[in-house]
């Protein structure tokens, strides 16, 4: 239950994004709704219905307009205000859901003692990367050319790496280096062959700027690693079989809430925080995919209209979003799928 309340308040986080600044711009909201199916509560506001349907795997924020193919003439039709309104209408939940996992980046941050930094403070014993150039003292700047900004980076990246043979940009005495074919150790793990990371960062004095940087930088961090698994998974680096859908996410957080409230620990607590982060962030970034039926594919169609001076014809943009959301809908099918057939295989 924990689980679908948590997974229901990031949808409701993004949904409300978009419902905000629909009223800012006096943009008639028909209905607010979190999950999908059919209602199982609703109650009428002064215009618009809010309602928390069956179906846990989404929501929506229904305005006057925007699913019409012809042109709507109501004034308060989304459709009627200016193209830049639309875009920050349409870019605002997921900009919120980015804004939620800065703050929760923020709580996970202030308990901890010290931050750790990218430079490298010690080695473990049977460490080899050494006998390949690196040393206590350097900065981690890259790993095979993508940029570190904090330290989940360089274990992020280096896991991606498939035979352990790695580029490490290092800044080491105000002089920026690449060390090349640098060789980690690899271990095997569910059949995959991943390197291992043999050494131990610094830690940094905490302040009050320190914090709010690091929290920004942990976001980024996050915005991009789910760009990066987006591409592994399109260029094949990474399977479906690492994809989880709805229900594997819901199961995954209940996992995690469940270990939480049964030990109490801190520690607990903020793989908790974590998750949700992880988990707001990457609703944020996946809806701002160019894709039909997601806010990007409609953010798209703003753009096209900004640059050429009108809008495409809505009968046609109807038609592409409908394309794009059975399409999707396919895709929350199959990935559901798949976490049906994870959970009776206990994967």
């Amino acid at each position: 239950m924990i689980a679908l309340l948590i997974f229901s308040v990031l949808i409701f986080v993004h949904e409300l994004g978009h419902f905000l600044f629909a009223k800012l711009f006096n943009v008639q909201v028909n209905e607010f709704s979190i999950g999908m199916g059919p209602r199982i509560l609703s109650k009428k506001g002064k215009e618009t219905v809010y309602s928390w349907r069956l179906f846990p795997i989404g929501g929506f924020c229904a305005m006057e307009g925007e699913d019409r193919e012809e042109e709507n003439f109501n004034p308060r039709s989304i459709n009627n205000i200016s193209p830049y309104k639309r875009f920050v209408v349409i870019i605002a939940g997921a900009l919120v859901n980015l804004l939620l996992g800065f703050i929760l980046m923020i709580i996970i941050i202030t308990p901890e003692k010290m931050l750790p930094s990218t430079t490298v403070s010690v080695f473990d014993n049977d460490a080899v990367t050494p006998a390949y150039g690196l040393q206590v003292g350097d900065r981690i700047t890259s790993i095979n050319g993508s940029a570190v900004y904090v330290d989940t980076d360089i274990s992020f990246n280096i896991l991606r790496d498939k035979d352990g043979v790695i580029d490490v940009g290092v800044k080491r005495n105000d002089e920026s280096i690449i060390l090349k074919d640098v060789n980690f150790a690899t271990v095997s793990e569910d059949g995959r062959t991943i390197a291992r990371v043999d050494f131990y960062v610094e830690p940094m004095e905490k302040t009050f700027f320190s914090v709010m940087g690091q929290a920004g930088l942990r976001t980024v961090s996050c915005v991009r690693m789910v760009w990066l698994s987006l591409f592994d998974l399109i260029t094949g680096n990474a399977g479906m079989d690492e994809v989880a859908g709805p229900i594997g996410t819901v199961s995954i957080i209940g996992e995690v809430a469940s270990n939480a409230m049964k030990t109490g620990a801190t520690v607990d607590w903020m793989r908790l925080l974590n998750l949700m982060a992880l988990i707001t962030i990457n609703l944020g970034v996946f809806n701002l995919l160019p894709l039909p039926a997601l806010d990007g594919g409609r953010l798209v169609f703003i753009i096209i209209e900004i640059i050429r001076g009108k809008p495409i014809n809505p009968k046609y943009e109807g038609y592409v979003h409908l394309v794009g959301m059975a399409l999707f809908i396919l895709l929350v099918l199959f990935v559901t799928y798949s976490d049906i057939m994870r959970l009776i295989s206990g994967g």
